[in-house]
């Protein structure tokens, strides 16, 4: 089994919206994607990533620029992570694994110091994620505090940093 995780290219973008709507069994993150590619101020196109197997696209992830603001006056940078998906032929086989380590490389690589993450409190720890209320880091919308999660790349990625994250606004359309 030959997986291999690679920048996306234009010629992948079908298939990379198709991976995200099998994934999810819907299209609210297929279009996600779509909307976020365009916004040249969130997007990172280094960190846009699929696992190929077989030469077939069978996973994405994406990490794009987020705010977390506090008080109205100060800002700070970090990553999103959203969406990440594996169609339901490839899951259990690491590759989801494998893009988000892929993905946390990349972004150390380029200099990010930190990524925040809404997903399931049992998976992303695994990759150092915790709760981001250590840091006083709270989300824009209600959602369960352990579901909530931050990561620091660097040590002293989110030291001093507080405040509630500020997504692109592509993320409230879809």
């Amino acid at each position: 089994m030959d997986i291999y995780i690679r920048e996306e290219q234009s010629e992948d973008y079908g298939a990379i919206h198709a991976v995200n709507e099998i994934a999810f069994g819907r299209e609210n993150e297929a279009k996600l994607v779509d909307a976020l590619r365009r916004n040249a101020s969130a997007f990172v196109p280094q960190l846009s990533l699929v696992a190929t197997l077989d030469n077939k696209i069978v996973g994405h992830i994406l990490l794009t620029r987020v705010k977390i603001e506090f008080d109205h006056q100060l800002v700070y940078d970090s990553l999103a992570l959203a969406p990440m998906g594996v169609i339901p032929a490839a899951q259990g086989k690491g590759i989801g694994s494998q893009l988000v380590r892929a993905g946390l490389d990349k972004a150390r690589e380029l200099n990010f110091k930190s990524v925040i993450v809404l997903g399931h409190p049992g998976y992303y720890p695994r990759f150092g994620f915790i709760p981001t209320i250590r840091w006083n880091i709270k989300p824009p919308f209600d959602v369960p505090e352990e579901a909530f999660m931050g990561l620091e790349l660097v040590v002293g990625g989110l030291e001093r940093v507080q405040g509630t994250v500020r997504y692109p606004d592509e993320f409230d359309r879809v």
